[in-house]
């Protein structure tokens, strides 16, 4: 898995790049995706790790920042498309896909973290 972890941490990388120059590269906060990539892909070298207690560790730690990033991609996508209805506005569709992706790209990281753990836990319970 955290082979896995390091390919989406170059995702949200790439995601939160592009991000910011589609926007015109004046707003700082379009490279949000960039550092949970940063984060990820930090969390992923280390879970690299013959020591199994090291890569559960780090592995936990970036299933959360997965589930954070999940929810809040999910949750400023929506609240900027109400905003800018509320407001009779168009909402800005570049920032919104791009908290969309990001939502999805993290929701996918979670379940695919999830899933190996219920696998590797299955594993050792046979093992027993």
């Amino acid at each position: 898995m955290a082979k896995v972890t390091l390919v989406f941490a170059l995702l949200m990388v790439g995601l939160g790049v592009a991000g910011y120059y589609y926007t015109g590269a004046v707003h700082p906060t379009a490279l949000i995706p960039m550092w949970f990539g940063l984060a990820l892909g930090i969390g992923g070298f280390l879970a690299i790790s013959p020591s199994e207690r090291r890569r559960k560790l780090f592995m936990h730690i970036n299933v959360t920042i997965g589930a954070i990033g999940f929810i809040g991609g999910l949750v400023t996508a929506i609240q900027g498309y109400g905003s800018a209805r509320s407001q009779g506005i168009p909402p800005d569709m570049v920032a919104l896909w791009d908290k969309a992706i990001m939502a999805f790209l993290m929701l996918n990281y979670v379940v695919l973290c999830v899933q190996s753990f219920l696998k590797a836990r299955r594993a050792r319970q046979e093992q027993e």
